[in-house]
């Protein structure tokens, strides 16, 4: 039963299995006993599961505490959760498991996205500065040679001196690359329908059309949301727009790329990518995209992984701590913002 003398609020760990135990330490599990009522290392990986104590603590919880593989709070879930008032996803987007009816019911959300736009963004940074110096292509051409060459002659085309670089879309990651990239000699297009020319100003860069931005930059990185209305934004128009020997980055989603399309750029290696995610996300084991000599492919790891599931406990801990006080949300998550964001 509900402790009357204890003023913190009851918190239910909700996510997938395995997930818990990479996202907190034992200091993040004191820090969560001691500013909830909770049971630190009770974790509901099903959250309609009929288990009766994972189903008496979802009856007490006033916040869930979520990561990776929530379960879908939809309305039968909340039925089974009267006193729910806020929800604090210690990743980044809450669309999987954040349904309408958490909306119509007044629940609060917060996520820790801005943690993990954090590793996207420095991943992006070192793709775009090697994809300037040409370094998958000279390691590649070194060990084949493995002799004495002319690199000077060969890579007379590398450099990120005054490199034209594209942002596609101003998401938190695109931001933080944005930021990451002013202490060097490139110049910034950005294409956002939702950026202002004066908010352009601010950020540094130079607003682009779509069209504009590919035929103009040597790299294009893509960090726009999975939407309708941005899938396959990259098509072909694009891509045969894009110069000569140009870098195509994607961290975002696989869908914002016409990969059939983006394939005979890079067969007939037009084209350079570095791909930390595909559409499917996992390409058929016949894909090009694991040999070709002109493509970094790697298994959507430009998220947090490792000791950086670290920081998103820690935000998430800290929004946490702001609830328990009685302060609003740091980083809230609206409804209205989520037909454009991820």
């Amino acid at each position: 039963m509900h402790d009357t003398t204890d003023n913190r609020p009851a918190v239910l760990l909700a996510m997938g299995p395995g997930i818990a135990g990479r996202l907190l330490t034992d200091a993040h599990r004191a820090r969560l006993a001691a500013l909830a009522r909770t049971d630190p290392h009770l974790v509901a990986h099903d959250l309609t599961a009929p288990v009766p104590h994972i189903a008496s603590a979802l009856a007490e919880a006033e916040v869930l505490f979520t990561c990776w593989g929530a379960t879908p709070l939809t309305a039968a879930v909340l039925d089974r959760a009267p006193r729910l008032r806020a929800v604090v996803h210690a990743a980044g987007s809450v669309k999987h498991h954040v349904t309408d009816a958490c909306w119509e019911r007044g629940i609060t959300v917060t996520s820790a996205a801005a943690a993990n736009a954090l590793p996207v963004a420095e991943y992006t940074l070192a793709a775009i500065l090697l994809a300037g110096k040409r370094v998958l292509r000279a390691a590649r051409r070194y060990a084949e040679l493995r002799a004495e060459h002319d690199w000077l002659r060969e890579l007379a085309d590398s450099g990120n001196h005054r490199r034209t670089v594209g942002i596609v879309g101003a998401s938190r990651v695109g931001r933080r690359v944005i930021e990451l990239l002013r202490p060097f000699d490139v110049q910034v297009l950005l294409h956002d329908p939702y950026v202002t020319s004066d908010e352009a100003a601010a950020l540094g860069v130079v607003p682009a059309g779509l069209d504009e931005l590919c035929a103009r930059a040597d790299i294009v990185s893509v960090h726009a949301p999975q939407l309708p209305s941005t899938r396959h934004m990259i098509g072909a128009t694009q891509l045969a727009l894009m110069p000569d020997g140009a870098t195509l980055i994607n961290t975002a989603r696989g869908s914002l790329i016409d990969e059939p399309a983006l394939l005979e750029h890079l067969v007939s290696g037009r084209l350079s990518a570095v791909l930390d995610v595909t559409d499917p996300e996992l390409p058929p084991p016949d894909s090009p995209l694991y040999t070709l000599p002109n493509v970094l492919l790697t298994p959507h790891l430009a998220g947090s992984l490792g000791n950086e599931l670290h920081r998103m406990a820690d935000q998430a801990l800290d929004e946490l701590e702001r609830y328990a006080k009685g302060a609003p949300f740091q980083d809230p998550v609206r409804p209205w913002e989520l037909s454009r964001s991820a």
